[in-house]
């Protein structure tokens, strides 16, 4: 009987070892599948000459450098680049998820402490004992059977991966910021000319129906109009130069800095010499093109390898603890005289009643993955959306430019025109001033479609995922 008991003791923590080392490397994280892209295989507004072909150049790999043609525009972008926080603090937060990185992979590894230790007690014969050790320790080192533990490393190199792209993203958002925000800037300092030249006309205007109406030539009504004219323009004035004053400070806060007084000459706004013949590929280039769809995939995955650390939770958790060194009962022979000692204490632990705490971490696992497909898909959706938008802008701002040139023509040949006419006596002073207050309006709307097509371009850029790039290149440091 007692033989029989000794081999079963002698069996049981073998089998057991086969089982665990049988379980080693499990993984209990989902096998992970990409999901569908929900939007259409095609962009809307796209053609098939707008398709990406194996040699064509897409936004993604078109450098921000090549795509801006003015100089005094690169030199801003290079200086947001340097300076702006909001890249700052994306970058830093990279440094951030690695070193958590390195925090879950070091659990993978025991860690090694050194220690002293000191006790003082009555004995059974009432005298006070004192035992001091010292030496080296292991506490609590977790062997990962389950792979609970490399689930949460996974989970962390993901996070890692997903700042890496949030970096990219705030990258493309700074350029285009930039961007727009300068040819607002060209745009404002055309308007301006163009509203400065009309105030400068309108004060001749009244000057001139004011004579007339002191000699009754001109009705109380033209000299009303004419003077309504030049309150208009007045406040045209006044708000383009306010809207200059906040794109200038749009632009300050991008740079992160002032404006530097040695900045290069730049270009009109219609002398900007954008790439125009960026292909649009196809919708599932997004997925590859995008910083922001990919950073949306790598929250799905760490939320993906969060449930396989929730699922190894219901298993057993084993962990070891040991210790080596010396121990006395007397502190100063300790190191010298000490009695070597030491410990090993596996613990093998096995929840039986959590009150659903396990479940409910599981289901909480779970519930943050179906979220983090849902946002995924929607950062696809609104990648589509965004192209498509900038596709159609760029089918249509072409014509809507086009035909505000020749309406602006056309409004000046008018203005000629009724001038003549009214030097000879042929047109009124009304007349005139319609023609005047239509070419100021025909101006203005030219302007702000020139800046319409010159942002969409940059837009597009954008979203076709143009404008990052790795650290170290064009200007973009590695650390901050």
């Amino acid at each position: 009987m007692n033989d029989l008991h000794m081999k079963t003791v002698r069996i049981f923590p073998v089998a057991a070892l086969t089982a665990a080392l049988a379980l080693a490397g499990c993984s209990f994280i989902p096998t992970y599948e990409r999901p569908a892209a929900p939007v259409a295989p095609q962009f809307q507004g796209a053609d098939a000459s707008q398709t990406a072909t194996a040699t064509a150049t897409t936004a993604a790999e078109t450098d921000w450098q090549a795509f801006f043609k003015d100089a005094r525009l690169k030199r801003l972008i290079a200086l947001s680049l340097e300076n702006n926080r909001d890249l700052r603090v994306a970058v830093l937060n990279i440094e951030q998820a690695r070193a958590q990185l390195q925090v879950r992979r070091a659990d993978q590894l025991p860690t090694l402490n050194a220690g002293l230790n000191g006790t003082r007690g009555p004995a059974t014969s009432g005298a006070i004992t004192s035992t001091y050790t010292a030496g080296l320790s292991v506490t609590a080192y977790e062997l990962d059977f389950f792979g609970r533990v490399r689930a949460l490393s996974q989970a962390a190199q993901a996070q890692l991966l997903g700042t890496e792209e949030a970096r990219k993203t705030v990258q493309i958002s700074l350029i285009a910021s930039v961007a727009n925000t300068y040819l607002s800037l060209l745009a404002d300092d055309e308007l301006l000319q163009v509203t400065r030249g009309t105030l400068a006309s309108r004060q001749e205007s009244l000057k001139l129906t004011q004579l007339k109406f002191d000699n009754e030539a001109a009705s109380k009504i033209d000299l009303s109009q004419a003077q309504s004219l030049l309150e208009g323009a007045k406040l045209a004035h006044a708000q383009a130069t306010r809207q200059r004053a906040l794109d200038e400070n749009a632009l300050v806060l991008l740079l992160g800095q002032s404006l530097p007084a040695d900045l290069p000459a730049g270009l009109p706004i219609t002398e900007q010499g954008l790439l125009a013949d960026l292909p649009a590929g196809v919708p599932s280039d997004l997925l590859t093109r995008r910083p922001d769809i990919r950073q949306a995939e790598q929250v799905l995955l760490a939320n993906n390898a969060n449930i396989g650390a929730a699922r190894a939770a219901f298993f057993p958790r084993i962990s070891l603890t040991a210790s080596a060194g010396a121990v006395s009962s007397d502190l100063n022979t300790l190191l010298n005289n000490g009695t070597a000692a030491w410990t090993f204490v596996p613990q093998l632990l096995l929840p039986l009643f959590d009150f659903g705490r396990n479940s409910a971490n599981l289901q909480s696992a779970r519930v943050a993955r179906d979220i983090a497909v849902a946002q995924y898909e929607k950062a696809i959706q609104t990648g589509f959306r965004e192209v498509s938008d900038a596709l159609a802008g760029r089918a249509t701002l072409g014509e809507q430019l086009r035909a505000q040139s020749a309406q602006l023509a056309a409004e000046q040949t008018r203005m000629q025109l009724t001038d003549l006419r009214f030097k000879h006596g042929a047109a009124s002073t009304f007349d005139v001033l319609d023609a005047q207050r239509s070419l100021f309006a025909t101006r203005q709307a030219a302007v702000q479609v020139q800046l319409q097509q010159v942002q969409n371009q940059v837009t597009l850029y954008k979203v076709m995922g143009g404008g990052w790039a790795e650290c170290g290149h064009a200007g973009i440091p590695c650390t901050r």
